[in-house]
């Protein structure tokens, strides 16, 4: 059976967390900035973890190995 490749697009968007978990940048924050109110900027800040019932769906399918 053929080794599985990691998907570069995710490895480049997602970093996993010394506990298991995914962690993303927020969506929403490159363009059309103006449309959004200051507290939706504010609040989506930084990085957020990716839900619990999607984390295995990324770790098997997109990072089967992690990050290398």
């Amino acid at each position: 059976m053929p080794k599985m490749k990691t998907k570069k697009a995710a490895a480049k968007r997602f970093k996993i967390t010394a506990t298991g978990k995914i962690k993303h940048g927020v969506v929403g924050k490159r363009h059309r900035l103006m449309s959004h109110n200051s507290k939706y900027i504010r609040t989506n800040r930084g990085t957020e973890l990716l839900s619990s019932a999607d984390t295995p769906r990324i770790h098997k399918k997109f990072l089967p190995y992690g990050l290398d």
